[in-house]
């Protein structure tokens, strides 16, 4: 039976898009509309109170969320950014020890390729890696790994912090550990450049010391 009075908004759409919904706990359209509140007499609109404002409805739910639902990354996304991350630290790490020992090369190249990078072989990675360190040697003891890649670093793995747990965190710098270790102990410009990272990935000194110690009695298999 219609409601004889009530108050209710009425939605226009302003634009579609995809979004990571949290009632639905996946990937899926959404309509951002904007509303105005109108008293209604047996369901039909009779006087505005007002704007409703702004809000973002799944059309898989039909929840309505407030716009910063917009700022948690879709799972596209999200894969895409862990992607880019893996693929940062290890051109870090490699930077940090050195391109000259074959098995840090191959780690790093490993790492990138369990990243999503399959299609990258170990020349591409060099020269990317030696764009990103041009004009960088003055810099180099400061940063560990240059500037370049300093601020790549930062780039690429703050941006995670919100939406990666502790151990997915640590993963990221356990991965960059091993990069380290594939040619021996680590050295002082590789632990620096690590400890870079897992500053910028937002751990504590005690935990990226100890995920450090960790990648030692866990090699990559």
């Amino acid at each position: 039976m219609t409601q004889l009075v009530g108050v209710s908004a009425r939605w226009r759409t302003d634009a579609l898009g995809e979004f990571f919904c949290p009632g639905c706990g996946g990937d899926r359209n959404y309509r951002r509309q904007h509303g105005r509140r109108w008293v209604r007499l047996l369901g039909l609109p009779v006087l505005p109170l007002g704007e409703a404002g702004a809000s973002l409805q799944c059309t898989a739910c039909a929840t309505r969320y407030e716009l910063d639902a917009l700022e948690r990354p879709t799972s596209g996304n999200l894969l895409a950014m862990l992607r880019t991350a893996q693929y940062t630290i290890a051109l870090a790490i490699l930077a940090a020890g050195g391109t000259g020992v074959r098995a840090a090369r191959e780690a790093a190249v490993g790492v990138i390729h369990e990243a999503g990078y399959a299609e990258l072989d170990e020349p591409q990675v060099l020269a990317a890696l030696a764009a990103l360190r041009e004009g960088d040697e003055e810099l180099s003891e400061l940063y560990g790994c240059g500037s370049g890649l300093a601020v790549e670093l930062h780039t690429a793995l703050e941006p995670l912090i919100p939406h990666l747990a502790g151990p997915g965190l640590e993963h990221l710098l356990l991965q960059g550990a091993w990069i380290a270790l594939a040619d021996g102990p680590y050295r002082p410009t590789e632990r620096e450049a690590l400890r870079a990272t897992g500053r910028c990935l937002g751990l504590s000194a005690d935990r990226i010391d100890a995920t450090l110690t960790a990648a030692t009695r866990q090699p990559h298999s």
